[in-house]
């Protein structure tokens, strides 16, 4: 296999940099990046560290980053797996990229940045679901802001297509892993059970 040594080779291999995706970049949150924030509820939260790195979906039932200001974002950390792999490789290496997403929207707006895990009682206290607050915020100090073309979305067909009729379950997958596993019972009872342990 050959493969890309080194930086010129790879700038070889393409044109010029579009001018405006070079331009388009802002150093804080502009009114309209605001806006784009406030109405999403999902994002990929991309950390890195010594292990690795790690690419981990966020949602909630509304916003899901909080603008603190122009150029601080807040990410409560509710109920997972407990993995904290993203939450690790914060603490040690505070650099994260944040895909921002819309359902509909061909737009992906990217945030890249340094983050910090709070405890901080009072931050900690202003995320509240169901009476249920998350242990940790992951506090952004925003870098870079820009969107992103929508041509990925547009070649996927991400919001407009349904691809998943016979693909694998999550009970299929742990199955696959662990001998006698109760796939159905599992996928089965997932979606009553998860809603109660969603915050």
């Amino acid at each position: 296999m050959r493969i890309v040594e080194d930086i010129a080779a790879l700038e070889a291999l393409y044109d010029r940099p579009v001018p405006t995706s070079l331009s388009k970049v802002v150093d804080h949150l502009t009114p309209l990046y605001r806006r784009w924030i406030e109405a999403a509820r999902f994002c990929v939260l991309c950390t890195v560290g010594p292990e690795g790195t790690d690419a981990s979906p966020r949602g909630d039932d509304g916003p899901v980053l909080r603008i603190l200001d122009d150029r601080t974002l807040a990410l409560p950390d509710w109920r997972g797996n407990n993995r904290l792999d993203g939450l690790r490789n914060i603490v040690v290496d505070g650099r994260v990229s944040l895909m921002v997403m819309v359902p509909g929207s061909l737009n992906v707006v990217r945030v890249n940045g340094r983050a910090v895990v709070s405890i901080d009682p009072e931050m900690t206290l202003s995320f509240e679901q169901g009476g249920k607050h998350p242990k940790v915020v992951v506090v952004v100090t925003v870098a870079e802001v820009y969107f992103q073309c929508a041509k990925a979305l547009m070649r996927s067909g991400l919001w407009t297509r349904d691809d998943s009729a016979g693909l694998p379950s999550a009970g299929q997958f742990i199955a696959e892993r662990d001998a006698g596993f109760d796939a159905d019972g599992y996928d089965l009872s997932y979606p009553s059970e998860a809603p109660k342990r969603m915050w």
